[in-house]
């Protein structure tokens, strides 16, 4: 048996998110705050044991942020189960004794947390007339946390997933309409007490690794004392009495020694000699103090590590926080195979971001190898080294989208020839793609070196700080990445820069063309070509798909770069390529000369030369705030990054007012209605078009306003 969906409606970030899981290892995706640990805390409230009777007491912070008003709301988590056994005790478990026996055996099933407002509350919303919100204020206004109750619930017939089924069920608060009805057999069928699934499956929680030492030192949460106790079950005293009675009589020897009865002798005289005898106490004794009952003896176990190789065991605080995480981590797996072998109906394993302080290549050999054929493992994570092992078909990405955040399935509705692909292809660099808020593909070392420089310069803002991660494909088979990116999987956007290829100067075939000549445009032809095939794919393939979008250089990045304004800056790289004077002279001639032919061919060679990404890191060094980048990535980077913020727009204007005339620039009193404008944007006291306007009025003919003009 494993976990197959897991539906949340109105928990926490999440609004209505499903997940989908397989049977084995499986992950869980996503950047700071996207709600992995949410995850996991809702399948602990379903089946760990330790966290059912919280799961009676949430609270109004668990219920979504999306909510305008909580009150009234229901918190519905919905687990399925898939491969039930076919035993008879198993299948009780999910029957609750509501189904016949001549029923088939059950495949599937389901288990429910719901956390809806008290009967009377119900009542009170069921005899709502329709529209009338004035009495759904009032109704709402007086419910407090104490108004709700939790029920488990299974055989559930309900898709909670769908908005149409929750409106149906809890009804519809934007019209007042609400069913008269109060219970609705769709939900399922309450579990009785003494069928608790969480009784009969075994769950091992591994918490996010913050501070091991302490973990260590708490006998309640310390691995190694569970441990001792979990392999031990109950203490038997019979086994114990000979130890505990060697401990007695270490006590007794210990307070039997001379010092220790002369200490105790003159601490006596001492206090008789300064209280009198009326007030000194009646008796007074020096007692060692090693425990003699069984489970404190447990506790006093330590566990030593040698972290080198130099024979020297240290306690848990010597070790380096990567060797303790390493030993936390090992005990817990070990106390998860101890409770497999209690022979549980299904076992499960969640692990919290187990890569914090852990290397690299650890990281990658042990969730390589961490798989039980009877267990299913859910882990969360945002290590690109874990990614990289897991199997795209068992990932789930936990996005934001506005005030929430879903969970995509990148593998849905996909060929398994599709899924090999891809999984082949994302290494630990490229599978950055499946955790940012949006991606750029590019084909080559320059875009994915130069691109993220160019945004910085002209932005003053990384591509980081815009949530756009720039992804290099290598090639140009952009199709084999880009259809993660669809409504049935990544919900994210993806603009895909490629080049067209066309030629920057004549190819038409001359009967006095020499061999070299002939060589040349036929290559050139040839390419250009194939950038028209590539756009033909290209565009038909992104057609239709709001989160894809191509965007074209008419020649090549270098080619495009240069034509765009920026051929000084690849002047500044020629004396670093070449050492010939007459080449250099030449070289710069050609980069100056305003020709499309020449300038295009000069940068190209250099970069030919140099190798292509050397050339990109040769550029980088001599960029300037006035760099201009092309228009056809500033439109992929519009397309990726979608709307900018009032206050991105403002820290982007005062970079360049600030790099084009001086960190004061905007308290000059030429600048300073700039300044006033910009802050005026920011209170929503003017409007865009009114900022633009002031812009370019005060910064003429700066790279900002092509960049402004993509904005509506």
């Amino acid at each position: 048996m494993h976990i197959s969906k897991l539906t949340l409606v109105n928990y926490r970030n999440f609004k209505n998110t499903t997940l989908q899981f397989q049977r084995g290892v499986n992950t869980i995706i996503g950047e700071n705050g996207s709600g992995k640990s949410n995850i996991l805390r809702a399948i602990r409230l379903l089946l760990d044991d330790t966290m059912v009777r919280a799961a009676y007491r949430l609270e109004e912070s668990d219920f979504s942020r999306a909510l305008d008003q909580w009150q009234g709301h229901w918190i519905i988590i919905s687990m399925e189960f898939e491969e039930i056994s076919t035993d008879e005790s198993v299948q009780a478990l999910f029957l609750h004794g509501t189904a016949t026996l001549e029923d088939a055996p059950l495949a599937k099933a389901t288990y429910n947390l719901i956390f809806r407002p008290k009967k009377e509350i119900r009542l009170k919303l069921a005899a709502l007339d329709l529209f009338d919100y004035d009495t759904l204020a009032e109704i709402r206004s007086v419910i407090t946390i104490d108004d709700y109750e939790t029920i488990f619930t299974g055989r559930s017939s309900a898709d909670f997933s769908n908005p149409a089924v929750y409106e149906s069920i809890v009804g519809d608060f934007k019209s007042c309409y609400f069913k008269s009805e109060t219970e609705f057999p769709e939900i399922g069928s309450k579990v009785p007490g003494f069928l608790s699934v969480t009784k009969e499956v075994s769950l091992t929680f591994i918490q996010a690794l913050r501070d091991v030492v302490s973990e260590f030192h708490n006998n309640r949460t310390n691995p190694l004392f569970t441990l001792l106790k979990s392999r031990s079950g109950e203490i038997n005293p019979a086994t114990m009495q000979p130890i505990t009675q060697m401990v007695r009589d270490l006590n007794a020897s210990i307070e039997e020694l001379e010092d220790v009865q002369s200490v105790r002798n003159h601490i006596r005289e001492t206090i008789k000699d300064a209280a009198g005898e009326t007030y000194s106490p009646a008796s007074l004794s020096i007692k060692s103090d090693l425990p003699e009952e069984a489970e404190k003896l447990f506790q006093s176990l330590r566990l030593f590590v040698g972290e080198s190789e130099e024979g020297y065991e240290g306690a848990i605080h010597e070790l380096s926080l990567g060797g303790a995480n390493l030993i936390f981590l090992t005990l817990k797996l070990l106390e998860f195979k101890y409770q497999r072998e209690k022979l549980s109906i299904a076992n499960f394993l969640l692990i919290e971001e187990p890569e914090a302080h852990i290397h690299t290549h650890i990281q990658k050999t042990l969730f390589d190898r961490i798989a039980y054929s009877d267990a299913q493992i859910i882990y969360t994570t945002h290590s690109t080294h874990i990614s990289e092992v897991s199997n795209v078909s068992n990932v789930n990405i936990l996005g934001r989208h506005g005030p929430f955040c879903e969970a995509y399935q990148p593998a849905a509705g996909l060929e398994p020839s599709q899924v090999t692909s891809i999984q082949r292809y994302l290494d630990a660099v490229r599978s950055n793609l499946l955790f940012a808020k949006s991606v750029i593909l590019v084909e080559g070392d320059v875009e994915e070196i130069l691109i993220p420089i160019l945004v910085k310069k002209m932005l003053g803002l990384s591509v980081d700080e815009l949530g756009i991660s720039v992804i290099n494909i290598r090639s140009t088979g952009f199709k084999n990445v880009a259809v993660l990116f669809h409504n049935l999987r990544i919900r994210k956007r993806c603009a895909i820069i490629t080049d067209l290829d066309s030629a920057f100067f004549d190819i038409t075939p001359l009967l006095t063309d020499m061999p070299a000549i002939v060589a040349r445009k036929g290559k050139a032809a040839g390419s250009q070509k194939s950038g028209q095939e590539r756009k033909a794919d290209l565009d038909s393939f992104v057609a239709g798909n709001q989160w894809l979008a191509t965007f074209y250089a008419t020649h090549t990045f270098e080619v495009d770069f240069v034509v765009a304004g920026n051929q000084e800056s690849v002047v500044q790289t020629v004396s670093r390529i070449y050492k010939d004077a007459a080449t250099i002279d030449t070289s710069v001639n050609e980069l100056r000369s305003g020709q499309l032919d020449q300038m295009g061919r000069r940068t190209l060679m250099m970069a030919q030369q140099e190798g292509k990404g050397w050339f990109a890191i040769l550029l980088a060094n001599e960029l300037t705030h006035d760099v201009m980048i092309p228009d056809y990535i500033q439109q992929a980077i519009h397309f990726a990054h979608g709307h900018f913020s009032r206050t991105l727009l403002s820290r982007i204007i005062q970079h360049r007012a600030e790099s084009r005339f001086g960190s004061k620039s905007l308290a000059t009193p030429f600048h300073s209605a700039l300044r006033l404008d910009i802050e005026r944007f920011q209170r929503e006291e003017i409007s865009l078009q009114s900022l633009k306007a002031a812009v370019e009025l005060m910064l003429r003919g700066d790279v900002i306003n092509s960049f402004l003009a993509e904005i509506t």
